[in-house]
């Protein structure tokens, strides 16, 4: 199967450039000016952008055990609808991947129903080191340590084994990083002043700039100590921009940064509008946090923008504040978002794709794919810079029917996306004949 796109505006390794790309079967097989070959298709991409696929390193999909939330299949059609082909999914399912057989039961599933490409990252416990250093580094996309609150046996607080993680595991580590001390401390005060009703403006108090930044300086000191690789999810503060660095090209970087849409794009001023809808961990704070996270992503401090797509029902988040969970839908919508940002000038395009494409690839050693090149999988998108649509009910595809993008206009349209060269997504229209890849890695 031949597929000529032409006309399109390329958008790869900071440059931005018109020209054809020949697609056989799941390779993108030439990039030239001008390719002429009579092709068993043809796309016009002419006055569209063409972009590598998004690959979102941090996604909760849910299944299995939590599908009344949303599935792998539900879920990697919002994404492959937003312009993400590969997405990279967490442990703390239930059950949670904490043994192998636990995790390549994931891999099965996502074989049978996922629309775009996935790994799943093995978990860490306190007591589960045995199984996790037995991970393939060539297989498996990270080992994933909750240094903070979550779900299960999933907490890894005890000093030792991390200690012994960080020096024993000769993969990438990737971290969630809020103390969990100091958040108990800060919700003893807020119960002392509100009762149970404490307010959901209160999120950023009770896991505070300091909850972060004493758990992401712990592990950064830890991976220091023993020259691990790390990777720190979803900062979320000012104070945390210190610890990371843009003194070293991406590839030899040991220690790399990752930001979230929603500290990009919501502050603790949004709480009285959005309110329970925006309860993320860790936790949207100031506007100064956002404006610095936002400064440090331009400045390379912050190498990867992710989702940490994280869906609940409605019912579910419509509880009182200690009994509504932490997290919300973003995978069909980050990218929509990010391009706003291109439209408002706060930030390139050329800077988004290395972002959100480029820098994933580099970060995690993805083989053959986040980058627009002879040879490698054909994971793109094209989009249209300039053709409003508004989030509704009508068009959410997550299986939990919300977003906290609901009645936005967004001004650029994703109008394809490919997976291994098979368009997954057209117009609005899916063609699911074919499933996503699993993800392998050149370590």
């Amino acid at each position: 199967m031949q597929i000529l796109i032409k006309n399109a505006q390329i958008v790869n390794e900071g440059k931005i450039y018109k020209s054809d790309v020949l697609i056989e079967d799941k390779i993108i097989k030439k990039i030239a000016a001008e390719i002429t070959i009579e092709a068993e298709q043809i796309i016009d991409a002419k006055g569209l952008y063409l972009l590598p696929g998004v690959i979102d390193d941090q996604v909760h999909f849910r299944e299995p055990g939590l599908t009344h939330k949303a599935t792998i299949y539900t879920e990697s059609k919002a994404a492959v609808a937003g312009g993400i082909t590969s997405f990279m999914e967490m442990p703390n399912t239930n059950p949670q991947a904490l043994t192998q057989d636990l995790l390549e039961e994931k891999y099965k599933i996502a074989a049978k129903s996922s629309i775009a490409n996935y790994t799943f990252f093995m978990g860490a416990s306190n007591d589960n080191l045995e199984e996790v250093l037995k991970t393939n580094p060539k297989k498996v996309g990270a080992i994933k340590i909750f240094m903070g609150s979550s779900t299960g046996n999933m907490l890894v607080d005890d000093k030792n084994v991390l200690e012994e993680i960080f020096s024993k595991s000769p993969m990438l580590i990737a971290v969630h990083c809020e103390d969990e001390e100091t958040i108990q401390e800060n919700t003893i005060k807020a119960k002392k002043k509100f009762g149970e009703k404490v307010p959901i403006s209160e999120h950023p108090n009770i896991r505070s700039a300091e909850a972060c930044y004493k758990s992401s300086s712990m592990a950064v000191e830890l991976a220091k100590k023993h020259n691990t690789r790390l990777h720190v999810f979803h900062l979320s503060t000012e104070k945390e921009i210190a610890l990371f660095d843009n003194q070293l090209p991406l590839s030899e970087k040991r220690i790399t940064a990752e930001v979230c849409i929603h500290h990009l794009w919501f502050s603790d001023r949004d709480y009285e509008k959005k309110g329970t809808l925006i309860k993320w961990n860790p936790a949207v704070k100031k506007e100064s946090d956002k404006n610095a996270l936002f400064q440090a992503l331009l400045d390379d401090k912050l190498d990867v923008i992710a989702t940490d797509h994280a869906p609940h029902t409605l019912e579910e988040k419509s509880n009182t504040y200690f009994n509504v969970p932490s997290g919300g839908p973003l995978v069909q919508h980050a990218l929509p978002a990010m391009l706003e940002f291109v439209k408002q000038d706060k930030i390139s395009l050329e800077k988004v794709v290395e972002k959100m494409c480029h820098n994933p690839a580099i970060c995690f050693q993805i083989e053959n794919r986040g980058f627009i090149q002879e040879g490698y999988f054909a994971d793109l998108v094209l989009v249209d810079l300039n053709n409003p649509w508004k989030v509704n009910k009508e068009n959410i595809l997550y299986k939990c029917g919300w977003s906290p993008f609901e009645g936005e206009t967004f001004n650029a349209k994703i109008t394809h996306t490919f997976v291994n060269g098979h368009i997954a997504y057209e117009q609005g229209c899916f063609d699911e004949s074919k499933n996503g890849m699993r993800l392998t890695f050149d370590r």
